[in-house]
């Protein structure tokens, strides 16, 4: 992907960083690769989500990823509300759309009962360092600061976004959150990893892979667990649907010492784009937004089948 600048290269160096852990711990999209190399297609990503929870102390929410995401170029769109599952989203863009959409959503825990809080409360008190006011201004000012200080930034956006931020949980916390919300079970065992990256329909490039239907019946042709529906209707302004998560196993603290528990990692996403007309200007535009009606089932990929 070709970009203009220091601060542009500096978020491609983050992105395929996490590109390369998310494709070797979520085999789907290794299938998915394959799948369009048969038929001569293009990977273009659509978006890619992130997941945090939102408390008051340590102070950690949606500002926590988008600050960083804002300092590096990309600018707030819309907004979406989630109320039965206690969640707030927000969508960000950026000036070069050869970049990715980013989905960051976080869990208001101040909503859940007070045994789940304070668990919550618990588990995350030991959130380590975040990006401090100089961090976000050097991200900012990329294109002006030495190499080094943006090699040392960039080995710290990959520990952050990789790295579990708190000390690992214990396995009755998680199962008491899992049974309030799975998102954040998830959220405690994941950190702020990735949560999926997108495969847009539409620069798939070929009529073999033109539309969401003929993308997912390749994908269960080579084996892949695919989600049982396909969100938004044919012919509507958005239509996504995701392969089932990988399970892998997690730390977690036992009664007796560290144990593993098998948990969801990431799901791949994919995603097609209708189009509408701007009633201000008559033009027809492809829809670049989200619907959150969609969003509210594809949070469901990561629930642990039991």
């Amino acid at each position: 992907m070709p970009v203009r600048d220091e601060k542009e290269k500096l978020a491609l160096n983050l992105f395929d960083a996490l590109w390369v852990r998310y494709r070797r711990r979520v085999a789907h999209v290794r299938a998915y690769e394959q799948v369009i190399r048969r038929h001569g297609a293009t990977f273009v990503n659509d978006h890619i989500a992130f997941r945090t929870l939102a408390l008051q102390k340590p102070m950690t929410g949606i500002f926590t990823l988008s600050r960083i995401f804002m300092s590096l170029g990309w600018s707030p769109a819309a907004c979406h509300e989630f109320p039965d599952k206690h969640m707030s989203s927000i969508h960000l863009e950026h000036a070069n759309t050869l970049f990715p959409k980013l989905f960051v959503t976080e869990l208001k825990t101040w909503e859940l009962p007070d045994a789940a809080r304070k668990i919550i409360r618990q588990a995350i008190k030991s959130h380590g360092p975040q990006f401090s006011d100089n961090d976000l201004t050097d991200l900012r000012n990329a294109n002006q600061i030495r190499p080094a200080r943006r090699r040392a930034l960039l080995k710290s956006l990959i520990r952050f976004f990789t790295a579990l931020p708190w000390k690992i949980p214990r396995r009755e916390w998680v199962a008491a959150i899992d049974r309030e919300t799975q998102f954040g079970a998830w959220v405690l065992l994941n950190g702020y990893e990735v949560n999926h990256f997108t495969a847009s329909v539409n620069s798939h490039g070929v009529a073999s892979l033109d539309d969401i239907d003929k993308t997912v019946a390749a994908m269960k042709k080579a084996g892949v667990p695919m989600k049982k529906e396909i969100e938004g209707a044919p012919g509507s302004v958005l239509r996504q649907t995701s392969t089932e998560s990988v399970v892998l196993p997690f730390r977690v603290r036992g009664k007796r010492g560290p144990e593993k528990l098998d948990w969801t990692c990431a799901y791949f996403e994919i995603a097609e784009r209708g189009y509408w007309v701007d009633p201000l200007s008559g033009l027809r535009r492809r829809f670049e937004g989200f619907l959150g009606a969609q969003a509210t089932h594809l949070f469901d990929m990561t629930r642990l089948q039991k």
